[in-house]
C-alpha cells in the first residue's frame, strides 16, 4: 500500500460525508466496508465495522484516532497537524477522544441530518 485509506462505513450518509470530505481535501484513498480488499482487511482490527479506520504503511489508526489523523493530513504541516502532536503529549487526550469519537457515532442519525451524503452502496448507477 502506497497511498494513506481511509476505511469507512459506505452504508452511512454522516460517514460518507466525511470520507468525501478527506477526499476532497487530503492526499487519501477512501475505501467502503463493502469493497475491502483481503490485504486491507488483514490489517484491520477484529471489529472493524464498530468504527472507521486510517490505514498507511506502517500504521492503523482506528475510531477517532483515525479522523484526528485524516484531520492531520488535510493540514498536514500546518496548525492542525501541530495541535494533534501537541495534544498527543497529554495523557488524558486519547479517553478524550475516543469519547469524543463514539458519542458521535451514536448519534450518527442526528448529525446526519446536517452532514450527508448519499452513500456508496444506496447510489444509483
Amino acid at each position: 500500500m502506497t497511498e494513506p485509506t481511509l476505511v469507512f462505513d459506505d452504508d452511512c450518509g454522516f460517514c460518507t460525508w466525511w470520507a468525501e470530505f478527506f477526499d476532497d481535501r487530503a492526499d487519501v484513498r477512501i475505501v467502503g466496508f463493502t469493497d475491502l480488499t483481503p490485504e486491507l482487511r488483514e490489517r484491520l482490527p477484529e471489529n472493524y465495522e464498530d468504527c472507521s479506520h486510517f490505514v498507511t504503511d506502517d500504521e492503523v489508526y482506528s475510531c477517532g484516532a483515525s479522523l484526528e489523523e485524516g484531520m492531520a493530513r488535510v493540514d498536514d504541516a500546518g496548525v492542525v497537524r501541530e495541535a494533534v502532536g501537541f495534544l498527543r503529549n497529554f495523557e488524558d487526550y486519547e479517553r478524550l477522544r475516543e469519547q469524543g469519537y463514539r458519542r458521535v457515532a451514536h448519534n450518527r442519525d442526528f448529525w446526519g441530518q446536517y452532514l450527508s451524503k448519499t452513500p456508496p452502496v444506496r447510489r444509483e448507477e
